[in-house]
Order: structure tokens, then sequence, then C-alpha cells
């Protein structure tokens, strides 16, 4: 699970130029903005992730005017996005530890206090409208396509010394998963499975696209008793269609063959025989370290545009080939969002 809410500490703390009141503290690969004097280098503080949606609570209430939102889905709280001040990109909150009774007092660096502070992901979740009947979370074969964003780990930067890797283009649009397991055939969104009802607009695409036959096909002459496909639905009506599409697409990044993870050369070749796109591959190489030594080098990289002109939302990167890695307790993978992005469409 993503640590939303985590104890940190602050290695570094800047002036703002013409700012009096406020300051740029540094924590783990992000910057927050701050009250000038709240905190000191190497001070402990907790951490609220970009993306986080903390509940009603008086600690939290200087955020109402900027923050406050409530959905039918999520209901009432404050949602943490990436803001400017003077100048300064803003990502994420920090708050003193002690504002916190709640945080046991022997809480260490890195500890996850997302539960504790009761600190939930911003989603906003497809309607039966829009997204379909929901008629159950993720089967067990389909993961979360959460991806860690390096500035949250920094280190992971370190863990791709001595691999190669690859660099893709991160789609701006929804994500959906296609399985097959003992149960039959699933089509899902981010968070739930959809019923085939005619409601769920994905569902349509992939029948439309004849998907089905051909995933189970290919299981029975691989002997798969899992076959999950997940990727990226770009289209007009979804997030402001950035990428300027007239017509639904859906770019392939994961493949798992009976609960694994294939490589990049397998999951082309997969792409190719079920006649599916694949989400654009920028870069190919080695030493990722070396390349881009640095958060700050990887944004540079991530900075663009999608062909018709949108600006490109950020990168995906991967070693070509899985490797576990035990700062994220998974497959080694980390994205990259463009700050120009977020400051543009946030």
């Amino acid at each position: 699970m993503r640590k939303l809410a985590s104890i940190q500490r602050i290695w570094k703390i800047e002036p703002i130029e013409g700012a009096d009141r406020i300051e740029l503290a540094h924590v783990l690969g992000w910057q927050c903005v701050v009250n000038k004097g709240q905190f000191r280098e190497m001070y402990l503080a907790v951490y609220f992730e970009v993306d986080s949606f903390l509940p009603i609570a008086p600690e939290f209430e200087f955020l109402r005017a900027s923050s406050y939102r409530k959905t039918d889905i999520m209901g009432e709280g404050f949602r943490l996005r990436t803001m400017k001040f003077r100048g300064q990109i803003s990502q994420g909150l920090l708050l003193p530890v002690s504002a916190f009774p709640a945080i046991p007092a022997d809480a260490e660096v890195g500890a996850d206090v997302t539960e504790i502070l009761n600190v939930k992901k911003w989603e906003i979740e497809e309607r039966i409208s829009t997204g379909g009947t929901m008629i159950g979370t993720l089967p067990y074969d389909i993961p979360h396509t959460d991806e860690t964003r390096v500035q949250a780990e920094p280190g992971l930067i370190q863990a791709f010394a001595g691999l190669e890797y690859y660099i893709s283009t991160k789609m701006d649009g929804s994500s959906h998963s296609v399985g097959i397991d003992e149960n039959g055939f699933h089509v899902t969104g981010h968070n739930y499975e959809y019923k085939d009802d005619g409601n769920s607009p994905f569902y349509e695409y992939v029948k439309a696209i004849d998907l089905q036959p051909r995933m189970e096909k290919h299981a029975v002459e691989n002997s798969l008793a899992t076959f999950t496909i997940q990727g990226e639905l770009c289209a007009p009506g979804i997030q402001k269609n950035r990428l300027k599409l007239a017509k639904p697409a859906w770019y392939v990044f994961t493949i798992r063959e009976n609960g694994k993870r294939v490589g990049l050369t397998r999951m082309l070749e997969i792409c190719k025989e079920l006649q599916l796109e694949s989400v654009p591959i920028e870069e190919i190489g080695m030493d990722l370290p070396g390349k881009y030594p640095t958060v700050e080098a990887l944004l540079e990289r991530a900075d663009g545009n999608y062909p018709k002109g949108g600006k490109k939302e950020g990168i995906v990167i991967r070693p070509t080939e899985p490797v576990y890695c035990e700062l994220i307790s998974g497959a080694l993978s980390m994205k990259v969002v463009s700050n120009k992005y977020l400051l543009k469409n946030d």
C-alpha cells in the first residue's frame, strides 16, 4: 500500500526569494512550502503526499479554503494537490508530529501512519452512468496499478544500477484491466470489476475489438491458469482528452502470465499477437543512475508533449526484465510525473 502519510526527516530548508513568512522544506525527493521557523533541518515531521484525502479534523481546518472537497464516493475531507507559492512548487504537506497524539512516541523515520490518521487516497470513482455497473472489487490477479513516484522513494534510482531499463510514456487516461482466471473473464477499472450489461464503455470497447476470444486462445495455447492485461484507456471525455484523440485507444503497460509480470520483449510480443497497442517506449538503456542520477534530472526527462501537442503527464521506468525491489516490496518500477504537467492540469 502507498504511504500517504509517514514520518520523515526534513533534510534541507532554504529561503524563498521575496518571501518573509514562508520557506521551502525538503523531505525525501519532495519539496513543501512551510511557515518560516516551523521546522528545522533534520527534524522529524509527518509528511502527507500529493493526492492524499485528509479527514475532517481540527489539525487540518486551515486547509478548508483551498482544499475542501465533498463527493458521494469519498465523503468530506481535504484533498492535497500540487500548488505554487511565490514561484515555488509545493508537493504535499508537512506538519509537526506533536500535532497528532495518536502517533506512537517511538515511531521511527519511514513509519507509515496512513491508517492511524485516517488518510485515504483521493479518487473520483466512475459512476454507473460512465464507468459501468460495479459488481465487486478487483479479482486477485488484477492488482492496483499505482506506481511509486520517484520523489517518494529517491532510492529507487540506485535500485536500477546494473540493470537494463526502459522508459515508457505515461499516458493520461483511466486505468483499465482485463483478466482470465478459473472464475472466467473479468473487466475492471482502477478499483472495481464491471458487469457486462451495456453500461460500461470499456467493456463495450473490449467487445468491439473482440479481445476475449483472443485472450482465451492465448491462455489455452500457453497453459495459463491466469492471464491479465492492464493498460490506460484514453478517449474523448476522459481526463480532458489531453492526447487529443478522436476515438478511444487502450495502451497496454503491464501483462501478467500465471501471476507473474512479463518483461518488455514478452509484453510487446503478446501485444503484437493480440493486436493491441502498448504504451510508447521512449528509451532503452543501461546505467540509469549514471544518466539520470537525481530526482531533478528525471523530472527534466519527464517533460514533453504528446504527439498532438497536449502536455505529457510524465514517464514510467522499469527494468526490461522484472526485478523484485525491497524498497517498495514489489516489482521495481517508478513513475516521474512532470511538474509542468501538474502546474498546468492539477
